[in-house]
């Protein structure tokens, strides 16, 4: 098990252990796939589908206030790719799990929490992980899309939430970013369209700092743009470049 000190936020807040689910990289985020236009096609989409994961990762393992990351998915690739990250990964080889294959991006599919929705299933498959190691935590679920962020931007998301149920909208409005617990209760997840709204209605507060990495998810060529403009990870500009070497 990855754990840091249990004390790690500002001033001796409760760290919080992130959930971060992914979805197969060759299925993902289909409406990128014409930003990698040159013929590895299928290959270069699945790998940059993996390098904004792996960039959001490493954000997110640095950010003050974060004790544990658990990356919940079905690719096995994929998943051993990230090993060299301080994080930890689950997959369908365990109780509860399968069937999360399908599951959809961030911001697609259902927003109720019924098991038809691969994603919001996957979250509470890590949020019991989770609370089986420390049931009165703080936990949260961050998009695997934000190639962007900074971790002094994900730790000024949790030191202003200060234990509340609470959540970071994309930089449309309409998205979730971030969704964080109160702690030792439940997450209680709505991702799918409209999840900012569906996520208030449920009663979680929204944070209101600026936070532009942490609301840049990467959608649409035109997201990618938008975070080329606040900065890529490293793992995400190198196979941008390598591709616009090889087109």
């Amino acid at each position: 098990m990855t754990c840091r000190d249990v004390f790690s936020g500002k001033d001796g807040e409760v760290a919080v252990d992130l959930i971060v689910p992914l979805k197969r990289p060759s299925l993902g985020k289909s409406r990128l796939r014409e930003t990698l236009g040159h013929p590895e096609g299928r290959y270069s989409h699945a790998e940059l589908v993996l390098a904004l994961a792996f960039d959001t990762l490493r954000a997110a393992t640095a950010a003050p206030g974060v004790r544990r990351v658990l990356v919940v998915g079905s690719d096995p690739v994929a998943l051993a790719a990230l090993r060299e990250l301080d994080v930890d990964v689950v997959g369908d080889g365990i109780s509860g799990i399968s069937g999360i294959s399908g599951m959809s991006g961030m911001s697609g599919g259902s927003n109720d929490e019924g098991p038809e929705n691969g994603l919001n299933t996957a979250l509470r498959v890590g949020e019991r992980l989770l609370r089986a190691d420390d049931p009165g935590g703080v936990v949260g679920a961050l998009q695997a899309d934000l190639p962007a962020l900074r971790p002094g931007e994900l730790a000024e998301a949790l030191h202003e939430a200060r234990g509340r149920r609470a959540f970071v909208a994309d930089r449309h409005g309409t998205g979730t970013t971030l969704l964080l617990s109160s702690p030792g209760e439940p997450l209680r997840p709505r991702f799918g369209p409209g999840s900012a709204h569906a996520h208030t209605l449920s009663g979680a507060h929204p944070l209101a700092a600026g936070l532009p990495s942490l609301r840049g998810d990467v959608d649409t060529s035109g997201d990618l743009d938008h975070a080329r403009l606040l900065g890529l990870g490293d793992r995400t500009r190198a196979v941008l470049d390598r591709v616009c070497l090889l087109s």
